[in-house]
């Protein structure tokens, strides 16, 4: 048996990894440089820190990640049994008081007998130390990303996502907002709606696709994934583009007027006192004082404090496909896992996810035992086959969907009732799946 296994990174996926190993009775050495140094998007250096959203998304299991947490929760995850203590209201979605959330899984491993915390950086990838998970995220540090280039012998890929701003409850204009859910889903007050008619619309657009942004380096290639697109960005795409995205207004209505707004901007809760609320789908690279002014013409938000700014950040995967194996390990290095973001899959939970697995995998490897592929009728599977599968020269991260799914072998055409039958199927197959994941 391995006396250590080592993990790398205390974000969602190491910090799952690490809890997955240290319950199997393994020794875990812990490592994560926050807070000596720091990322250009993290603020502290509490573990499994989120650094965008507060948000784990959808709860329901017609909906993929809603699947994929439930299936977390089956195998007994810590990070899905955190966040299921430290939810805010967030109607048909799972979020979470990011401080609380983030300070519960710190205390959880720091105070695990079988987990020593160790403080630095990890500048190589450890050939020689035995059984390793990379966890270190899409802000991995230069030194470690050359070296984990070195080692896989493929090209970095990157690409930049972006942060959305938070302002604090009492300074949103509340004449100008009202409260209530898509269809009245998950309760009233679940999102505080800003609307805009379609004279502030048009002038929200045109400032914003002309507002100053942060330029790039001159290396460096804006590669934006599809699914933290900055709001400017999608703007550019057209004068109805984010109408038919974050600032949709289908299924909401206006108390005050009983008629469906041109265009609405939704504020979610981001913490357990609720005094303070993030623009969902805000994801942006505007300048900060670009960011006051024209996010200032929302007229809900013309007076509003903004505790957080929008930022952008880079971040780093690996070309999974070409390198990596469906239990995450490098199939070069067996001894070697990844998970989380640096993987190439996208998205709190699916990084946290990965990190179950994969710590679940070590733990085989480190008694002795074959780790195992999970099925892709699974979602935890699904991830796997994907990352591994698609194609090397146009490899994207990836969000779990039920398009990542085999099909059923009865055609069922209401696409709620399919997506039920895909995680009724999927919930049975893990039942199975568990057998071969105990030691």
């Amino acid at each position: 048996m391995t006396e250590e296994v080592v993990v790398i990174g205390a974000g969602l996926a190491g910090s799952e990894a690490a809890w997955q190993l240290a319950s199997r009775g393994l020794k875990v050495r812990l490592i994560e440089m926050r807070p000596e140094k720091l990322t250009p998007a993290h603020k502290t250096g509490l573990f499994a820190e989120l650094v965008c959203s507060n948000s784990l998304r959808a709860e329901a299991l017609d909906n993929a990640v809603g699947l994929l947490k439930e299936e977390m929760r089956r195998l007994n995850s810590l990070i899905m049994r955190v966040a299921d203590s430290e939810r805010v209201p967030a109607g048909g979605a799972l979020a979470v008081d990011r401080e609380a959330f983030s300070e519960r899984i710190t205390a959880e491993l720091i105070s695990n007998p079988n987990i020593v915390v160790e403080r630095s950086e990890a500048v190589v990838v450890p050939l020689s130390t035995g059984i390793t998970i990379l966890a270190t995220g899409p802000l991995t540090s230069p030194s470690l990303a050359s070296s984990i280039a070195e080692l896989t012998g493929t090209e970095q890929l990157y690409f930049y996502d972006a942060v959305a701003p938070i302002v604090t409850l009492e300074s949103v204009d509340k004449n100008h907002s009202f409260w209530g859910s898509r269809y009245g889903k998950g309760g009233e007050a679940a999102y505080l709606n800003c609307p805009l008619t379609e004279e502030e619309y048009l002038t929200f657009w045109r400032e914003l696709i002309e507002a100053e942004q942060y330029p790039l380096k001159e290396f460096e290639e804006l590669k934006l994934f599809e699914g933290c697109m900055p709001i400017e960005e999608m703007a550019r795409r057209g004068l109805d583009t984010m109408r038919y995205g974050p600032l949709k207004p289908v299924g909401l209505v206006d108390p005050k007027t009983g008629r469906q707004p041109f265009a609405v901007v939704q504020l979610r809760q981001d913490n357990h006192h609720g005094t303070l609320y993030n623009m969902v789908g805000f994801q942006t690279r505007l300048k900060w004082h670009e960011q006051k002014r024209v996010f200032g013409l929302i007229p809900a938000l013309r007076q509003a404090e903004f505790v957080r700014y929008g930022v952008m950040h880079k971040n780093t995967f690996i070309n999974s496909p070409k390198v990596l194996t469906p239990t995450w390990q490098f199939k070069d290095h067996p001894q070697i896992f990844v998970a989380g973001q640096l993987s190439g899959v996208e998205g709190y939970v699916e990084s946290a996810a990965s990190g179950l697995i994969a710590g679940i995998n070590a733990a085989r490897l480190a008694y002795g035992q074959k780790p195992v592929v999970l099925s892709p009728e699974t979602a935890c599977g699904a991830l796997a086959q994907y990352i591994t599968t698609a194609d090397p020269d146009h490899f994207q991260p990836m969000n779990i969907n039920f398009g990542l799914f085999p099909p059923l072998v009865e055609q069922v055409k209401n696409r709620r009732q399919r997506n039920l039958a895909l995680a009724h199927r999927a919930l049975e197959v893990l039942e199975h799946n568990w057998k071969d994941l105990e030691l």
